[in-house]
């Protein structure tokens, strides 16, 4: 009986010897010399973009930039080609209608093609992004999530519930996949509050016995809210132990605090480029998963390399994706910075801050570049604030105004004296005044959508929205 094409074309056998999980990894690529893991990333870099070369999409653009094939020979010289972004990515779409030309595949229908994963993004910001995967690069990025649980933690006995949202866009289908693919663990695809409303959530949470919650941070700490005003008490009737998710610039204690005091883990990716760098047990900085990835983090005004220890645009080149959409210098926007070297470390790979913010999602205010992400971690500071929030910005002329609706717990007064409490605090922490409107619980949801979206919106600009 012939093997199935997706299932021969992942290729798992040889893939988990290439990328392990676990123990093996280690033990494996994670004690790696730099003189071996630079051997092994040129080698699979080669490949990438021999492979890229053949897109029209990276032909059309590096020609463009004064390039022929050769000029580059390995990653000494990435530098010369030019970076990309999803703008790049959608002006290939409307260039190319429907598909793009980015994938590398005759999508012609009665053409031969390779097995594709197809997926969007969620259109947030306008007309969603196709994502193509082929057979081997999505199990790769599954596998690579997988190492990521593990590190955290996850194990084959626990009971994981994915807050993360399913239809078109990647989330919810790449965790059920990983967990599916490679572990033993029993996973309850919740989804978000809309595909599963929240009070039911938490019944599920407590019939089940979850001791996993993986999602988004706003998500996971609704959810103790929810927990909380339904009488059930976290850590006691719902106990979770771990905690893996996006948790960027977010109070992590306060979030473990919430659940009972489960360790809640950080890391980080995006749906193109799949799981890119992880926390480990210590939780300082995030592994950047090298033997996968050759990462740059980038300067966003000159697009040249930051300077060491400085933030600036992560930039990402998949050594994994040799057929379907290879990525060579993927701009995510994302904004994090390389932490210096360890003595010691018990895994060899270089680390980074995690996620700070979005530079295009960035205003500045009076010369001060404010991320409406900062702004959430400085407000959980003070017991008044509930823990939602939304920044609004308007303009007086060329001058640029914030406001922030910060909602308040139940019982304080939303009064002059509080407010101005709140905009000292962030004026002192951010170097800039914003405005501060405080409203009651829930009041903000409307704007925020946190019961639909897997990333609530933080930031409202009528100038700048579609």
């Amino acid at each position: 009986m012939a093997t199935p094409d997706y299932i021969h074309e992942a290729g798992f056998d040889r893939m988990l010897e290439e990328y392990p999980i676990g123990e093996a990894f280690l033990a494996g690529p994670a004690q790696l010399s730099g003189e071996a893991l630079r051997h092994l990333q040129e080698r699979r870099f080669r490949v990438v973009l021999a492979r890229a070369w053949q897109v029209p999409f990276y032909n059309r653009r590096w020609r463009a930039a004064g390039l022929e094939p050769g000029d580059v020979r390995g990653l000494d010289d990435i530098a010369k080609l030019p970076p990309f972004s999803k703008s790049d990515l959608m002006a290939s779409v409307e260039a190319y209608p429907p598909w793009g030309d980015f994938h590398g595949v005759d999508l012609a229908a009665g053409q031969a093609k390779p097995n594709i994963v197809f997926h969007t993004t969620s259109g947030t910001t306008g007309t969603p992004q196709p994502i193509f995967y082929g057979a081997h690069d999505r199990e790769v990025q599954n596998l690579m999530l997988a190492r990521a649980y593990r590190l955290h933690g996850l194990q084959d006995d626990d009971v994981v519930q994915s807050v993360y949202g399913f239809g078109m866009v990647n989330g919810g289908h790449y965790i059920r996949e990983t967990i599916l693919h490679f572990t033993k663990a029993m996973l309850l695809t919740t989804g978000t509050g809309l595909e599963t409303r929240s009070e039911q959530q938490i019944d599920m949470m407590r019939r089940f016995g979850v001791t996993v919650l993986v999602g988004f941070a706003d998500y996971i700490k609704r959810l103790a809210e929810v927990a909380i005003e339904r009488g059930i008490e976290p850590g006691r009737d719902i106990r979770l132990r771990l905690i893996s998710g996006h948790l960027g610039r977010e109070n992590r204690a306060a979030i473990e605090a919430m659940w009972g005091g489960a360790k809640a883990f950080d890391w980080y990716g995006v749906g193109d480029t799949g799981t890119i760098c992880a926390e480990g047990p210590d939780r300082d900085g995030l592994y950047v998963f090298e033997d996968a990835h050759h990462l740059e983090i980038l300067d966003p005004e000159t697009g040249r390399p930051a300077a060491p220890g400085m933030a600036g645009n992560i930039c990402d080149t998949v050594l994994f994706k040799t057929g379907v959409y290879p990525i060579v210098r993927f701009d995510t926007n994302d904004v994090s910075a390389f932490l210096p070297a360890r003595a010691n470390d018990p895994i060899q790979f270089r680390r980074v801050a995690g996620f700070q913010g979005r530079s295009d999602n960035m205003v500045k205010l009076r010369g001060i570049n404010v991320y409406p992400t900062a702004i959430g971690v400085i407000l959980a500071e003070h017991k008044a604030v509930a823990g939602e929030y939304v920044c609004r910005v308007t303009r007086q002329g060329t001058r640029e105004e914030m406001t922030v609706l910060v909602e308040i717990k139940p019982g304080i007064p939303r009064d002059a004296a509080l407010a101005r409490e709140l905009g000292e605090l962030l004026r002192r922490k951010l170097g800039v005044e914003l405005g501060i409107e405080l409203v009651g619980l829930g009041a903000t949801a409307p704007l925020t959508e946190i019961e639909r979206r897997q990333k609530p919106v933080r930031l409202i600009d009528a100038e700048k929205r579609p």
